[in-house]
C-alpha cells in the first residue's frame, strides 16, 4: 500500500467543483426552523432544494431547508448552538463529514462552528455513497493506487469544508472555524511516521483552518511537540485519561517554546478528551462488582473525569510559563469534548454535552447528540459547578478497584484498533469498487 507521502499536491483553488461556489451570487442560502416533534416529512425537501436525505443530517426537531438565493426559505432562527458560543464561550462542532460538503451549510447557519472527521467517518461516507465515484475513477485511471486515491478523496472533502468554515476562522482571528483530518491510524505507534504524515497533510490541504489530528498514544506525544514546533495546528485525539491529557498539554507547551516563532498566534490546538466510551467500559466493570455502591456510580465516571480535566486545563494554562508564551501571542489549547453521543439508551441523550459546558472549550457532536441538544438542551455553565462531587466520584471509583490507568490504556487501544479496522475496511471497499469498475486487474 502507498503511504500518505505519495499523495500529489492538488491545487486548493481548483479543489471545489464548478457547482460549489458558496460565495457567489447564485450560492445556496440555508435556513433553519423548528418542530416540537416528528421527523423530516416529504414537504421538507423539494426538487430545487439541496438533498439532505443521504448524508445523515438532523432528522428530528431541527428542520433544515436549503434553497437557491431567490428561493422560498424563511429567515434563519437562532438556536441553542448560537447561545452556547455567545453566552458560555463553548464552540459547537459537528462530528461528521461527507459529500456534498454543501450539506454543512444549514448546520453552519444553525450555529455549528467547526467539523471533526476520523477514519470511521470517512469509511461510512465513502463506502455508502456514489458521490465519490467520479473522482475515484479518474484517480485510478491516472495510475493512483488505492490508498493514494483514498487520501485524494479525503483531502478534497477537507479542503471544501475548510472553505465553508473560513469566514468563521477569519471572523475569530483564527480562534474557530476549523476542520480536522486525521493521519493514518496505522501510524499510532510510529513517532517519525506521524510527524511526516502531519507535515504532508498540512502542506497538501493548504488551508489555514485545518487541524491535523494526531492520536495521544505514547509514541505520538513527541510527534505532537515536533509538529507544533513547525507551526502546524493540531487536534490531539483519543485522550482517555488525566495523565495522558497532562502529557498532551506539556507537548503543546514544549512545541510552542521550541518553535522559535516570534508570533505564536497562528499555531493553535485542541485536545480531544473522549467521554461516553469511558462510561461504556467502567459501567461494565461496576456491574461486575455488583454492589449497590458500584451500581449507583454507573453513568457518572465519564463526566466526573471530564470535569477534573477542565480543572487541569485551568491549572496548566496559567502561571509564569504560560504567561511568557501569551506575550508571544500563544493561544490556549482548548479542551474538546469528543465521543458525546450516548451509548446507553437509559441515559439522558444530552448526558455528555449538557454537564460539560464552559468557556474556551469545544463540544463536537454527531447527529444524535447535536439534534438532542438543539431540541431540549439548556445553556448554562456546568463544567465546574460541582468539582467536589466530581472528585468524590473519581475517588470512589478508585476505592472500588477501578484503575483509571487501565481504563485509559484499554480505551486507547480499542480506539486505535477501531480506526485501523475502519481504515482497512474502506481500502478493501475501494479495491472492490475499483475492480467492479474494471479499473484494476484482479
Amino acid at each position: 500500500m502507498a503511504t500518505i507521502s505519495k499523495l500529489s499536491n492538488p491545487n486548493p483553488a481548483a479543489s471545489l467543483s464548478s457547482s460549489f461556489k458558496p460565495r457567489s451570487s447564485s450560492s445556496l442560502k440555508c435556513f433553519v426552523g423548528f418542530r416540537a416533534t416528528g421527523s423530516f416529512g416529504s414537504k421538507l425537501v423539494s426538487s430545487s432544494s439541496l438533498s439532505l436525505t443521504n448524508n445523515h443530517l438532523l432528522k428530528g426537531s431541527l428542520v433544515l431547508r436549503c434553497s437557491l438565493a431567490d428561493g422560498n426559505g424563511s429567515s434563519v432562527k437562532r438556536t441553542t448552538l448560537h447561545d452556547l458560543y455567545e453566552k458560555e464561550g463553548q464552540s459547537p462542532w459537528y462530528d461528521n463529514l461527507c459529500r456534498p460538503v454543501t450539506d454543512l451549510l444549514p448546520l453552519i447557519a444553525s450555529g455549528v462552528r467547526g467539523v471533526t472527521s476520523n477514519p470511521a467517518i470517512f469509511q461510512k461516507a465513502i463506502s455508502s455513497s456514489n458521490a465519490y465515484n467520479d473522482q475515484f475513477r479518474e484517480l485510478v485511471q491516472s495510475g493512483k493506487d488505492i490508498e493514494s486515491a483514498y487520501w485524494e478523496l479525503v483531502v478534497k472533502d477537507i479542503q471544501d469544508a475548510c472553505k465553508l468554515f473560513e469566514p468563521i476562522y477569519d471572523q475569530t482571528d483564527g480562534g474557530d472555524g476549523y476542520v480536522s483530518v486525521e493521519v493514518s491510524p496505522r501510524l499510532a505507534d510510529d513517532t517519525e511516521g506521524t510527524i511526516e504524515a502531519a507535515k504532508y497533510l498540512h502542506k497538501v490541504v493548504d488551508c489555514p483552518n485545518v487541524y491535523i489530528k494526531i492520536p495521544a498514544t505514547a509514541p505520538c506525544i513527541p510527534s505532537i511537540k515536533e509538529v507544533i514546533s513547525k507551526g502546524i495546528s493540531v487536534n490531539v485525539t483519543l485522550i482517555f485519561s488525566l495523565a495522558r491529557y497532562e502529557a498532551v498539554i506539556d507537548a503543546y507547551l514544549d512545541g510552542l517554546e521550541a518553535s522559535g516563532l516570534s508570533d505564536l498566534s497562528r499555531v493553535t490546538s485542541v485536545a480531544s478528551f473522549f467521554v461516553s466510551r469511558v462510561d461504556t467500559l467502567i459501567d461494565k466493570m461496576l456491574e461486575k462488582i455488583g454492589t449497590p455502591e458500584a451500581l449507583d456510580l454507573r453513568g457518572k465516571a465519564a463526566v466526573a473525569q471530564a470535569a477534573l480535566a477542565y480543572q487541569l486545563y485551568q491549572k496548566k494554562f496559567s502561571g509564569p510559563r504560560w504567561e511568557a508564551l501569551v506575550k508571544k501571542g500563544a493561544k490556549k489549547q482548548r479542551l474538546l469534548w469528543a465521543s458525546t453521543s450516548v451509548k446507553n439508551p437509559a441515559y439522558p441523550d444530552t448526558l455528555y454535552v449538557a454537564p460539560l459546558i464552559g468557556p474556551d472549550t469545544v463540544s463536537t457532536m454527531p447527529d444524535q447528540a447535536l439534534q438532542a441538544f438543539v431540541d431540549h438542551g439548556t445553556v448554562s455553565r456546568t463544567i465546574d459547578t460541582n468539582v467536589s462531587e466530581a472528585e468524590g466520584i473519581y475517588s470512589a471509583l478508585e476505592k472500588l478497584g477501578i484503575d483509571w490507568g487501565y481504563v485509559g490504556s484499554q480505551l486507547e487501544d480499542e480506539g486505535v484498533e477501531a480506526f485501523k479496522k475502519s481504515f482497512d475496511s474502506l481500502l478493501d471497499t475501494l479495491q472492490e469498487k475499483a475492480n467492479s469498475l474494471k479499473l484494476v486487474s484482479l
